[in-house]
C-alpha cells in the first residue's frame, strides 16, 4: 500500500510554536501505533510533511556540547536569537529566515524500518533539488547532512540534519541553506564541526533564490524518493 502524506506549509514560524506542533502529530502517531498493537486500532498513524521558516534560533541536539554556542544570552538578545535544547540528535544548529526546515512525521513501518537509509533518502531528495540548479551534493564520511566538495580543504554544508525516532515515529528533520544570512553560523560551532564551512544555495549560485521557489521542488523529489502520496495541503 502506497503510504499517503499530509503536507503542511506553515510559511515563518517561531521555533516553539512549530517545535509544539511537531510534537503533537508525533506523539498522535506513537499512541496510535500503541493502539495497534495492543489491538484497539486497525488504522494506520498519519504521516505529515511540514515545510516552514523560522526567526533566528539556535537548537541543541541531546548529545550536543552547549560550549558550541559561543555567544552569550546578551548576544543573543543582540542578535535577536532564541537558543533552545531539544531532544532530535546531532549537536548544535542555526534556523532561520532564508532556511528551508523540512520537518518528516513519518510512521516509517509504511515505508522501510532502517534509519540510516530514511537519512540517506532526506540527503538524497536534497541532492537532487540542488542538482536542479547545476550543483553537485555530496556526502561526507562519517558526517550527516549534503556538503559541496565534500573530499576537498574547501568541503561546505548547505543543508543540515537530524533526527528522533520513536516507535518507528520520526520527528525533527533537515535544515537546508537556501538563502539564509550565513553570518548567523559565526556565533556557533555547526554540528560540532570545527574544520568545515557553511554555503547556500544561493552562496553557491550567486543569485537570489527563495525558499518558495525550492520547496515544491524538494516535495516532489521527497515523493519520488519515499514514494509516498500526497493527500492534503494545509
Amino acid at each position: 500500500m502506497t503510504p499517503r502524506v499530509t503536507c503542511h506549509f506553515l510559511g515563518k514560524i517561531d521555533y516553539k510554536t512549530a517545535w509544539e506542533f511537531q510534537e503533537k502529530l508525533f506523539q498522535e502517531g506513537v499512541q496510535q501505533k500503541i493502539a495497534i498493537r495492543n489491538g484497539e486500532s486497525t488504522s494506520l498513524p498519519k504521516n505529515h510533511l511540514i515545510f516552514c521558516e523560522h526567526p533566528h534560533v539556535f537548537t541543541l541536539g541531546k548529545s550536543g556540547d552547549r560550549q558550541h554556542l559561543l555567544i552569550d544570552q546578551s548576544g543573543l538578545d543582540e542578535k535577536e536569537a532564541q537558543f533552545y535544547q531539544i531532544n532530535r540528535g546531532g549537536d548544535i544548529t542555526y534556523h532561520g529566515p532564508g532556511q528551508l526546515v523540512v520537518y518528516p512525521i513519518f510512521d516509517l513501518e509504511q515505508f522501510f524500518t532502517d534509519i540510516h537509509k530514511y537519512m540517506r533518502y532526506l540527503e538524497e531528495a536534497v541532492i537532487r533539488t540542488i542538482a536542479n540548479y547545476g550543483i553537485q551534493g555530496e556526502r561526507c564520511d562519517g558526517l550527516t547532512g549534503v556538503w559541496i566538495d565534500a573530499t576537498t580543504a574547501k568541503a561546505r554544508k548547505i543543508c543540515a540534519m537530524g533526527v528522533k525516532s520513536s516507535r518507528w515515529m520520526t520527528m525533527h528533520g533537515i535544515g537546508f541553506n537556501v538563502c539564509t544570512d550565513l553570518s548567523y553560523f559565526n556565533h556557533i560551532v555547526p554540528c560540532g564541526i570545527q574544520d568545515k564551512a557553511v554555503t547556500s544555495l544561493k552562496n553557491e549560485l550567486n543569485l537570489q533564490v527563495s525558499v518558495d521557489e525550492i520547496t515544491p521542488i524538494l516535495l516532489k523529489e521527497l515523493t519520488d524518493l519515499f514514494n509516498f502520496e500526497v493527500i492534503a495541503k494545509t
